[in-house]
């Protein structure tokens, strides 16, 4: 494992990283991936504490386009990568995979994984696309650092579950784990566009997580869950928010239910001024 403080080992290059990820095996440790976008924060440091656990952890810094729609917010995702650095060196990170978009995507890219079934609903029915862009880079991440296991928050539910699918159906040979949101003290769901906020914004997000778990609470209790949503949109729109949807699901395959028999979750995403928070609670 490397010390705490030290800068993790950054690549760029596809041959050099996965010489380092041998050198690792061939002394009998595990390797395990964090796949980020960037613009790290505590959320992403829990993910990489878990990574230490468990074997050498390797965490990728990529901006990924195929996963923007045309409107949204690939140009001003932030982005800094040193600041990115210094943070993982403080939480110990053995090494970042910082790639090229050419790297990813060179000249004549032409394939496309698309998960059926899963990506169709929740925020796949508002982000076309979005889940093709996402199953084909992380499986591209996989394919190229090839861990024995690969974390993810449970902030993103749905991407987790499409990307479990994807490896498992194409034989990755990963182990994809989930790990718990984590949150600020007020709920509000730690992540990387909560900095689009305005103060006032700020103020009133908190409300997204206190409807769900109310939503989920209900639910849990044996209410149809038709009536728990409505009531929580409701809250919502009141409170300043465009929501997209709000429903609870069977949490493996994310189809609706209308009232909850088995492991289920309640998801959601809204819009609070121009910025999309989902967030999402077991039932």
């Amino acid at each position: 494992m490397s010390s705490l403080h030290l800068p993790p080992q950054r690549f760029s290059d596809l041959a050099a990283l996965r010489a380092q990820v041998a050198a690792w095996r061939a002394a009998g440790e595990r390797v395990v991936l964090v796949p980020t976008m960037g613009a790290l924060h505590v959320g992403h440091l829990a993910l990489v504490a878990e990574a230490r656990r468990a074997g050498r952890a390797v965490v990728s810094i990529f901006v990924n386009p195929t996963q923007f729609g045309p409107s949204e917010d690939f140009s001003r995702y932030p982005r800094d990568v040193e600041a990115d650095l210094a943070r993982l060196a403080e939480a110990g990170a053995d090494a970042a995979w910082t790639p090229e978009v050419a790297t990813m995507y060179p000249p004549g890219f032409a394939t496309r994984i698309e998960v059926a079934g899963l990506t169709e609903g929740l925020c796949g029915a508002f982000r076309p696309g979005h889940f093709s862009g996402v199953a084909t880079v992380v499986t591209k991440l996989l394919n190229q650092v090839r861990p024995d296991i690969a974390l993810f928050g449970e902030k993103d539910f749905q991407q987790l579950q499409v990307i479990r699918r994807a490896a498992a159906d194409l034989d990755l040979g990963v182990e994809v784990r989930g790990v718990p949101t984590i949150r600020e003290a007020d709920g509000l769901a730690l992540s990387s566009r909560n900095r689009y906020l305005t103060p006032e914004e700020r103020a009133a997000a908190p409300r997204l997580h206190a409807v769900l778990a109310r939503v989920a609470e209900a639910a849990r209790a044996g209410a149809e869950t038709a009536g728990a949503c409505e009531a929580g949109t409701g809250d919502l729109e009141r409170a300043g928010f465009r929501v997209q949807y709000l429903a609870v699901c069977d949490a493996d395959t994310l189809a609706p239910v209308a009232r909850v028999a088995g492991p289920a979750r309640v998801l959601a995403a809204a819009y609070l001024g121009r910025t999309r928070l989902i967030d999402n609670l077991p039932v």
